[in-house]
């Protein structure tokens, strides 16, 4: 069946792009933004589909040219839609995990009767009253050790005081206390044994169930971690080039070298495996959220967003070569032309007014970065010079420490929240009351980094206070204090549904990409650790 998608409005006009789409951070090109928009269309007629899609779904879309030029687009769902992976209008998933004469299905219904067969001798009656009477017995046995403990520490306390009397006690007087030592501690340790020999006899009795639920429990282990590495095998990923691998093949040089849940079946692997095997060149790619934004995410309806690095980082770098590719739009060399400017310095500690784009230490990418631009213009400072960082997306006011010293005071001042930060944003929306406090507790999104997610049980204290300076067109200027210091906590607070649901303008990661992010740290406030002197630094925002 042909996926291939024809434009419904004229395309005429719109020029192609010279290399394909990065995929980790991209702005939608006007094609994808056409296809993506014709895709929507086709979903709004969906009726029986309209429950499921408020609830949220990753779209994708990608422009390609068939073998005699002509432009067309393909459309993917990631995961299932609707319980199924075969909708007409979609590309097909790389190996189908829903055939019911498939290996998956088969392998998963044998796992799934290990699980009620475990569930079910777990229930026994008998196996759940010889729990309960070890537990008893643990209890029991516990309560009466701890009272002999506590009779041997009496009756020593005892004997040492007779010790220290006056007149001491005679030769035969001190035998008999060590005779009665002697025979309390082989009481303690004959009761120890018989307790023990109690918990032993009820452990035999317990024996054949717990030996069967730990065979039916390996053998769902084995039986487990054996049809994820057969199914990882089964998604064979074609690149441009031609070549193949599995997933176990594209993970294996990874920093966990097994895939993660389901890896390939995000929309972009699926739309460039089925442009290869139908010779579609692929042009431009870009993947869309549609409906409500999943909890502890950021994701709004309409917006596009890049691909994850976790589960798809490894699949597109082995899918995407033999494509020009567009390079890395968080490494350009303009970094390197715009330098930090010195808003304040003394002889231990200097500020500096980052520009955006610039990242605040060195990462894995070969970006010049303030740290170097502080150790090229300070040779002399000594220590890790950086009190805190700021995004390279954000601009503004960095604290500088000269000496490894004056560095773990402020760091200190940090930790003692003794230095009050002050930042100036734009958000998309109007933000409504005028001032308040976000309490959202953040943690790493393992997936998809440098993204964060809100998670209320594993995630770290993460408090920003903030207060409204004007609204206008849409959009409001706001100022955020943060009391903690977790990445991305502002943007986070700023744009999760929880937050304050209107993103920082420019925010490539939880918003809408723009000419820069903006979100200026505007004012610093600390008491010199040296001098004592209170200081307020602060340096304007450009926009």
């Amino acid at each position: 069946m042909n996926r291939l998608h024809t434009f419904h409005t004229s395309v005429a006009g719109i020029a192609l792009p010279s290399k394909f789409t990065y995929p980790f951070c991209y702005t939608p090109h006007p094609l994808c933004v056409l296809a993506a928009g014709e895709v929507r269309h086709y979903l709004s007629g969906q009726a029986e589909w309209q429950q499921e899609l408020a609830q949220g779904k990753m779209f994708g879309v990608l422009v390609v040219q068939t073998a005699e030029g002509v432009p067309g687009y393909l459309a993917a769902y990631s995961g299932n839609l609707a319980g199924r992976n075969d909708h007409p209008y979609f590309v097909p998933p790389v190996y189908d995990l829903l055939n019911p004469e498939g290996f998956f299905r088969q392998e998963e219904a044998c796992i799934s009767r290990l699980n009620r067969h475990i569930e079910e001798l777990e229930a026994t009656p008998g196996y759940l009253a010889l729990k309960g009477q070890r537990e008893v017995l643990r209890h029991q046995a516990a309560q009466q050790l701890e009272e002999a403990r506590q009779q041997l520490k009496a009756a020593k306390a005892a004997r040492d005081l007779r010790r220290q009397a006056s007149p001491p006690p005679s030769e035969e007087e001190s035998a008999a206390m060590v005779r009665e030592s002697q025979h309390r501690k082989a009481e303690y340790k004959r009761l120890e044994r018989h307790l023990k020999a109690k918990e032993n006899d009820l452990a035999d009795t317990l024996l054949p169930y717990e030996a069967e639920l730990k065979r039916l429990k390996e053998e769902r282990r084995t039986r487990s971690a054996a049809l994820q590495h057969r199914l990882f095998g089964a998604f064979r990923l074609l690149n441009a080039r031609g070549e193949v691998q599995d997933l176990n093949e594209i993970f294996r040089h990874t920093p966990h070298r097994v895939p993660p849940a389901g890896a390939g079946e995000c929309a972009a692997p699926k739309l460039l495996q089925y442009a290869y095997l139908n010779h579609l060149h692929p042009v431009a790619m870009a993947e869309f959220w549609v409906g409500a934004s999943p909890r502890g995410e950021v994701r709004h309806d309409g917006h596009y967003y890049p691909a994850c690095k976790g589960k798809c980082g490894p699949i597109l770098a082995h899918m995407l070569q033999g494509l020009e590719v567009e390079s890395n739009p968080l490494q350009p060399a303009a970094h390197t032309q715009a330098e930090p400017q010195v808003v304040y310095e003394g002889p231990w500690l200097l500020v500096l007014d980052k520009p955006a784009g610039m990242l605040s230490v060195p990462g894995k990418e070969a970006a010049y970065s303030a740290w170097q631009w502080v150790r090229e213009h300070y040779p002399q400072a000594d220590g890790p010079l950086l009190a805190h960082r700021l995004d390279m997306d954000t601009s503004g006011l960095l604290l500088v420490a000269k000496s490894k010293e004056i560095h773990q005071l402020l760091q200190a001042l940090f930790h003692h929240r003794r230095i009050r930060k002050t930042y100036l944003a734009v958000l998309d929306g109007n933000v409504i009351p005028d001032e308040g406090r976000i309490d959202l507790p953040l943690l790493p999104d393992s997936l998809d980094r440098p993204r964060q997610r809100v998670d209320r049980e594993h995630g770290k204290p993460a408090v920003t206070l903030y207060r409204v300076l004007s609204r206008e067109a849409g959009r409001t200027r706001i100022l955020f204090q943060p009391l903690t210091g977790r990445t991305h906590q502002l943007r986070i607070h700023a744009a999760h549904p929880e937050g304050l649901h209107c993103p920082i303008v420019g925010d490539r990661l939880y918003g809408i990409p723009g000419d820069r992010l903006y979100l200026h740290a505007q004012k610093l406030e600390f008491i010199h650790p040296v001098t004592r002197e209170a200081l307020c630094i602060e340096r304007e925002a450009e926009f």
